[in-house]
C-alpha cells in the first residue's frame, strides 16, 4: 500500500476535518513502512502515539473522577477497561484505521492490519493528531463519543473487573492457592510477538490464552479459567 485510504473518507469516519492533513497521515505511518520507503517525507506515528496515550488517559481520568464517587481502585479498573488494547483495537477497527495504515509488505502479510496492539497504538496516534490539530475540546469530545461511550456497557457486564484478580479471588477461596502463569510459546519477530500462556492452580492447568503481549495472554488465560471450572466459586457453609 503506497498511499493511505482517501483522507476525506477517513475524516468522515472520524467525524472531523483536519486543518493539517499531514498530521493525520503521520498518525497512519507504521515504523516498518519507512524501512521500505526511505524517501517518504513524514515520520512514523510513535511520537503521536506517545502524546495520544497521555491525552486519552487524562480525558478518561477526568471523566471518571467527575462522574463516579468511587474509591481509587474502582476508578483505576474502569479506566483500564477503557484504555486497554482490546477496546482501543475495536474502536480503531470501527473507524477503518487498520485499512488506512501504511506498513511494510512483510508487516501486512503477517496480519498487521488486524493485530490488536498495532490497531490500539494507531488509535492513540490519531488521538494525538486530533489534539494537535483541533485542540483539547475537540479531542475530548471525540474520546467521549468513540471510547467513553462504551462505559455503561462495561459496567453492566462487569468487564472492568480484571479476570486475573477474579481468578485469584476464586482460587484463594476454593483452594487457598495463588494462580501461576507460564509462557508456553512465543512466536513472531520482536516487534510483533504472539504469546500463548497457561495458568495453573496447584498442579492443574485451568486455562490457556493467547495475545500480543504477556499481559494480554495472561488475562485471556484467566478468563478461560473463569469461563470453565472457576466460573462459579464454591459457596461456604
Amino acid at each position: 500500500m503506497t498511499e493511505p485510504t482517501d483522507l476525506k473518507v477517513l475524516q468522515k469516519s472520524l467525524g472531523l476535518r483536519f486543518k493539517d492533513d499531514d498530521l493525520l497521515r503521520s498518525a497512519l505511518v507504521h515504523r516498518s513502512y519507512l524501512n521500505e520507503n526511505r524517501d517518504f517525507s513524514l515520520p512514523h506515528n510513535e511520537r503521536l502515539e506517545f502524546l495520544g496515550d497521555a491525552v486519552l488517559e487524562l480525558v478518561v481520568t477526568d471523566h471518571l473522577y467527575n462522574t463516579y464517587n468511587q474509591p481509587e481502585g474502582e476508578l483505576t479498573s474502569l479506566r483500564s477497561a477503557l484504555v486497554r488494547t482490546e477496546h482501543l483495537a475495536k474502536v480503531a477497527g470501527g473507524l477503518g484505521l487498520g485499512q488506512a495504515l501504511l506498513m511494510s509488505k512483510g508487516e501486512e502479510k503477517s496480519g498487521g492490519r488486524e493485530r490488536p496492539a498495532l490497531l490500539a497504538n494507531t488509535c492513540e496516534a490519531v488521538i494525538g493528531a486530533i489534539y494537535l490539530d483541533q485542540g483539547y475540546a475537540t479531542v475530548n469530545r471525540f474520546i467521549h463519543q468513540r471510547i467513553i461511550s462504551a462505559l455503561e456497557g462495561i459496567i453492566a457486564e462487569e468487564a472492568h473487573r480484571d479476570p486475573k484478580s477474579l481468578l485469584q479471588e476464586a482460587a484463594q477461596e476454593r483452594f487457598n492457592r495463588t494462580p501461576r502463569y507460564k509462557v508456553l510459546k512465543a512466536t513472531g519477530p520482536d516487534h510483533a510477538k504472539h504469546f500463548t500462556v497457561a495458568v495453573q492452580v496447584g498442579d492443574n492447568v485451568v486455562g490457556e490464552g493467547e495475545g500480543n503481549s504477556k499481559q494480554t495472554a495472561e488475562r485471556a488465560a484467566a478468563q478461560a479459567a473463569l469461563d470453565g471450572s472457576f466460573k462459579q466459586p464454591d459457596k461456604k457453609g
